[in-house]
């Protein structure tokens, strides 16, 4: 990468349990996301649309796991989750923006939810 403030992983790892997945970046700063967060915060079509207002809430994904994380060239990574999900590619920076726009993204998600009448566990 040449922009000196991209985002550049130097550690990826599952949990045993498979339902944490830890990031860790150069310039020190890592992240530990959920299996629910990144699957309900998917770069896919499928949940974000292809425009802002196409984007889905997901719902029912408190117990998801992570069966798979796949390496994509040296910009990404699939996840492929236990309910057949694995359509999303996760680059450097967008696991970046979800680490650092964690607490933002999931109230905002908490809110869609309850204002759609989902919920998180089914």
């Amino acid at each position: 990468m040449t922009d000196k403030n991209a985002a550049w992983p130097t550690e990826i790892r599952l949990n045993s349990g498979k339902d944490q997945l830890s990031v860790s970046f150069d310039g020190g700063r890592s992240f530990e996301y959920t299996a629910e967060y990144l699957r309900v915060m998917s770069p896919s079509a499928e949940v974000q649309g292809h425009s802002p207002d196409q984007r889905v809430t997901v719902p029912g994904k408190s117990g998801v796991l992570v069966k798979a994380v796949e390496p994509v060239g040296n910009y990404a990574v699939k996840i492929v989750f236990d309910d057949g999900h694995d359509t999303g590619l996760y680059s450097w920076e967008y696991l970046l923006e979800l680490g650092e726009g964690h607490a933002e993204r999931w109230r905002v998600y908490l809110e869609e939810l309850e204002s759609k009448g989902l919920s998180r566990t089914g």
